[in-house]
């Protein structure tokens, strides 16, 4: 059996990742792939517990190493218990970010060491590399507005972070982008969600060769 391939989305708040990630994991079922679209922090019951706890509350509920420890946690949990085995069994996985997150948001955003973060990525995931990020990109005053009118958990503690935390965490997320071409797409995610959801499958059918299975 063919291992599956591991897709990520990235970005600052608002910028349309979890819809994006819902949209493809859905054409990718209607394309005849087994898909599974996860989140972190999150996707496994451990993850989730520690995800209410560090997107919830007060801004400086948490140091940034704490964040960092408590987010290396969750995603150990969700890359041995969901995303390798699922891969193992050729499933392709869709996730509302991974990796280039915590560098964004704890090391450009908050200042920890880029050597500090990829030091515990290291001991989290092992080997474990995205085959595509789709960095989604947006003017930081643009996607603190969308995001303002969101309902449940997504109106948390990140949000509250000062313009400056915002401004540092797009510049990082680019940076990002920028240092990893190979692997990483910006997609500008100022247009309509299904014309932002067509960019991301050009991408993914020129950079990866996706496309229906059996005629579909």
């Amino acid at each position: 059996m063919d291992r599956g391939r591991f897709i990520t989305f990235e970005g600052g708040e608002g910028t349309g990742k979890s819809t994006q990630a819902r949209l493809l994991a859905a054409t990718l079922d209607d394309w005849g792939h087994d898909a599974l679209l996860t989140r972190e922090p999150g996707g496994t019951p451990g993850a989730e517990a520690i995800r209410e706890l560090v997107v919830q509350g007060a801004v400086d509920r948490w140091d940034p190493l704490t964040e960092v420890l408590l987010l290396s946690a969750a995603r150990r949990d969700h890359v041995e218990r969901l995303i390798r085995p699922a891969l193992a069994d050729g499933v392709w996985v869709v996730c509302d970010r991974f990796v280039d997150s915590t560098r964004a948001y704890q090391g450009y955003g908050e200042g920890i060491s880029l050597d500090v973060i990829d030091r515990l990525i290291g001991l989290a995931v092992g080997d474990l590399v995205p085959d595509l990020t789709f960095v989604q990109d947006l003017p930081v005053e643009a996607g603190l507005g969308r995001a303002a009118g969101r309902d449940g958990d997504a109106a948390g503690r990140f949000e509250k972070f000062d313009r400056d935390f915002h401004r540092r965490l797009r510049d990082g997320f680019l940076d990002i982008a920028a240092r990893e071409p190979a692997r990483c797409a910006v997609i500008d995610a100022a247009a309509e969600p299904e014309e932002t959801h067509a960019a991301v499958l050009a991408v993914l059918r020129d950079r990866l060769g996706a496309g229906p299975r059996d005629g579909r």
